[in-house]
């Protein structure tokens, strides 16, 4: 939840400092553009701070799966956009840096028996079932960071990486990309948030992986073609 603070107070200077264009470019996301993209981010932060905004967007997110059809973190992010659509750039920072730290707080308060007990179906990157535990405090804070990785990506704004804050949220998407594929790799990745990681390297059928670290984590959230071990789905 700390890195989620920080990671919350880094996306807000960086959506401080762009320009009218930059919130118009499509990011690798089809449906949105930096700014719908925010509209999704500050719609979760929301449901994060208030228990009850929470509910109300699940129930909704519910009614419109059974409608629809499709993936409910689909009709979710729809739902926290639509409702949003009529902010602009800076009010979106305005709201966004009042409730990221409510947001946190929220998440903090939800007790470690329910955070460790209630599971929550998830039909889409995957279909399996989340503690609320790694959705709050994984999940939510990949999703952000992931998103201000495609507005960098998207405006060409430079990209802000260090060892002690996106070093740590890379290593551990890379200890559960290796624990869900389970096959032996020596990865080297390269950037700030790099490092060189292993799981039986000496195995014959060992893959030998070097990229940069950011390209490594869009490619496993879908950003960019995969193949081989890069092909495992890690949620985001």
């Amino acid at each position: 939840m700390d890195l989620q603070a920080a990671e919350l107070d880094r996306t807000v200077d960086f959506l401080a400092s762009l320009d009218k264009p930059d919130w118009e470019a499509q990011t690798d996301c089809p449906a949105w553009d930096v700014r719908r993209m925010y509209l999704h981010v500050l719609g979760a932060c929301e449901a994060g701070a208030r228990v009850r905004e929470s509910v109300r967007q699940l129930v909704k997110g519910l009614l419109q799966r059974r409608r629809q059809g499709g993936a409910l973190e689909e009709a979710l992010s729809d739902i926290q956009v639509r409702e949003r659509e009529a902010l602009g750039p800076a009010e979106v920072v305005e709201q966004l840096r009042a409730v990221a730290p409510k947001a946190v707080r929220g998440r903090r308060r939800v007790p470690a028996l329910v955070r460790n007990t209630v599971k929550i179906p998830i039909d889409a990157p995957v279909r399996e079932k989340w503690s609320l535990s790694y959705l709050n405090g994984t999940i939510y804070l990949r999703d952000i960071w992931m998103h201000r990785v495609d507005a960098a990506h998207a405006t060409g704004q430079p990209l802000e990486l260090t060892a002690d804050h996106d070093g740590r949220i890379v290593a551990d998407i890379v200890e559960e990309w290796g624990r869900r594929h389970g096959r032996p790799f020596r990865l080297d990745l390269d950037g700030p948030a790099g490092g060189s990681f292993e799981q039986q390297p000496d195995a014959p059928d060992a893959e030998h992986i070097t990229m940069d670290a950011v390209e490594f984590c869009r490619t496993l959230a879908g950003r960019a073609p995969s193949a081989g071990l890069l092909a495992t789905v890690v949620p985001f």
